[in-house]
């Protein structure tokens, strides 16, 4: 696995999920309540989409496989939840000017952890990025014995 090729591509995909499929969405009409509308759906969509075609570019110079595809959706769901943390703290550091105000929001990461939109987040990252090392570690020639 190459650890700065996912780094990179994952920063890369973490970026196009929050800005672009989300500006894409939002023309999307906001219809119904809760959390299954049409726009949520859409997003989750999208985000896969993209989650496979970053995994297909990772894995033409990586292993193609079940497990490379997993770990690429893992190192993917990592970066988000980095990502989110930083951008949590340093928003609060530049809104304040206060590291006691940071300290004071830290608690409340482990209700966005505990949410089940994270295990959302979880499977638009490994499960399109595990389908896509599968599909490509099935067409790809064993290596040979000796």
């Amino acid at each position: 696995m190459n650890i700065e090729r996912a780094i990179l591509l994952t920063f890369l995909g973490n970026y196009l999920v929050n800005t672009i499929a989300a500006a894409i969405v939002a023309l999307v009409p906001a219809s119904g309540s809760g959390v299954l509308t049409a726009q949520y759906i859409a997003f989750v969509a999208l985000s896969a989409a993209i989650v496979a075609l970053l995994a297909w570019w990772y894995m033409k110079a990586a292993g193609k496989s079940l497990a490379s595809g997993a770990m690429f959706g893992v190192a993917g769901f990592a970066m988000a939840i980095v990502v989110a943390f930083l951008t949590g703290v340093a928003g609060v550091l530049s809104q304040t000017g206060s590291f006691s105000a940071v300290v004071g929001i830290l608690p409340n990461f482990w209700p966005f952890i505990a949410n089940v939109s994270t295990l959302v987040l979880l499977a638009y990252w490994v499960v399109p990025a595990a389908l896509v090392g599968w599909y490509l570690g099935r067409k790809a020639t064993p290596a040979p014995m000796m």
